[in-house]
């Protein structure tokens, strides 16, 4: 493509990467194991297709990176920014995103299983219909996002913030740890509750449940 850095080789298996400019480089279809980096710069980069397993991307930069149809297995992308990313079709396998940032990024459809997404910022991100069951967001921030009709039994949902504008219509929340959920400040038409949530909902408009 126009502009790309198509002599800039994917590193080979173990390689530790710092510091480094890889903006617009073309790596379609590459496969990476066991590389680091570290403070890089990945703006505009194709990695489509894109295979990671067991990678460590630390404090990187991802803007408007197209990763569409890439798949990662034990791959960390600690406090990275994922502005404008197009990660559709991504696949997450026991995966951490720890501390990450997705502004304008477009995450769904996606496939993740047992990965951490505590910490990150999920603001206004669009994951309706999604199956996040068993995922940990705590402490994310999902200020506005979009999580109608998502399955998140069995999430962790500790200190997640959410507010008025978080959309959870249809969602199905059963077995997911929601005990400092703001529940009063949420829309709750439709979402599948399970007995010990039923009372938290009851006892933040100040009920006495009593068995």
């Amino acid at each position: 493509m126009p502009g790309s850095k198509p002599h800039v080789r994917p590193p080979q298996a173990g390689a530790e990467v710092t510091g480094a400019d890889l903006a617009r480089v073309d790596w379609w279809g590459a496969e990476l194991e066991g590389v680091t980096f570290t403070r890089c710069r990945f703006d505009d980069a194709d990695l489509t297709e894109l295979v990671t397993r067991r990678c460590v991307f630390d404090s990187c930069v991802l803007t408007g990176v197209r990763m569409s149809g890439s798949r990662h297995r034990g791959t960390a992308f600690l406090s990275c920014r994922f502005d404008r990313a197009r990660l559709f079709d991504a696949v997450w396998e026991g995966c951490k995103l720890t501390g990450s940032q997705f502004p304008g990024a477009v995450l769904r459809p996606l496939t993740t299983t047992d990965s951490d997404w505590s910490w990150t910022s999920l603001r206004g991100v669009d994951l309706s219909g999604s199956d996040l069951s068993g995922q940990r967001f705590r402490e994310a921030d999902l200020t506005d996002a979009d999580l109608r009709e998502c399955d998140l039994t069995g999430a962790d949902l500790d200190r997640a913030r959410m507010q008025v504008g978080t959309k959870l219509r249809g969602s199905d929340l059963r077995g997911a740890a929601t005990e400092a959920l703001p529940w009063r400040a949420l829309e709750l038409t439709g979402v599948r509750l399970d007995l010990a949530q039923a009372v938290q909902v009851a006892t933040s408009y100040g009920a006495l449940v009593e068995g």
